[in-house]
């Protein structure tokens, strides 16, 4: 029977959630499988994958050949080499002891990239509110800025209403004759 390690597709539409599951090659994608071996969320950043690392390594030791991205994710949690490493003990290349001080190292490394990509999307966000929160403030300054001058506007308007109409009635006389001044001038 060939079996695969592959994603079975859980969760709502838009938000999906993959079950790691290693099934009989022939079955469909989302139904009979032969054992859950872990999860994988791709909705969080960084995307949340959990594998039990014994059992996959023991379905790969058996044979199953992982998908694209179940190697993707295998590979991710560092399952495939483990994997390798065990390989190679067993053909005597490497001894139990070098083989898991290799395999930490890489975990401890891996840890490291993951923690500050963490650190870096936290950053980031808190970069990102101080920005938005710097120009809400601009924002609201400019708006009472402008809420007072129209209120000062308004007030200076209520209080000098008879003052502006006396030399608007004599600057209207004077702007008809500047235009007459000019038509004759211009008829010369």
């Amino acid at each position: 029977m060939p079996v695969k390690i592959r994603l079975q597709r859980h969760g709502k539409k838009g938000k999906p959630f993959y079950w790691i599951v290693a099934a009989d090659s022939r079955s469909k994608r989302d139904g009979r499988y032969l054992e859950k071996i872990g999860t994988y969320n791709p909705n969080t950043n960084p995307a949340n994958v959990e594998i039990n690392q014994e059992s996959a390594i023991n379905w790969l030791e058996k044979g199953a050949q992982p998908t694209d991205t179940a190697r993707t994710l295998l590979s991710y949690k560092g399952i495939l080499l483990k994997h390798h490493l065990n390989k190679g003990v067993k053909k005597g290349a490497l001894t139990e002891d070098e083989a898991d001080k290799k395999f930490e190292l890489w975990l401890k490394e891996k840890d490291k990239k993951i923690k500050a990509k963490i650190d870096r999307l936290a950053k980031e966000k808190e970069e990102d509110k101080s920005k938005r929160l710097e120009q809400e403030k601009l924002v609201k300054e400019k708006r009472t800025e402008e809420a007072i001058a129209a209120k000062e506007k308004a007030e200076l308007s209520k209080e000098t209403p008879a003052a502006e109409e006396t030399p608007a009635a004599e600057e209207t006389p004077a702007a008809e004759e500047t235009p007459k001044k000019e038509d004759t001038s211009a008829t010369e």
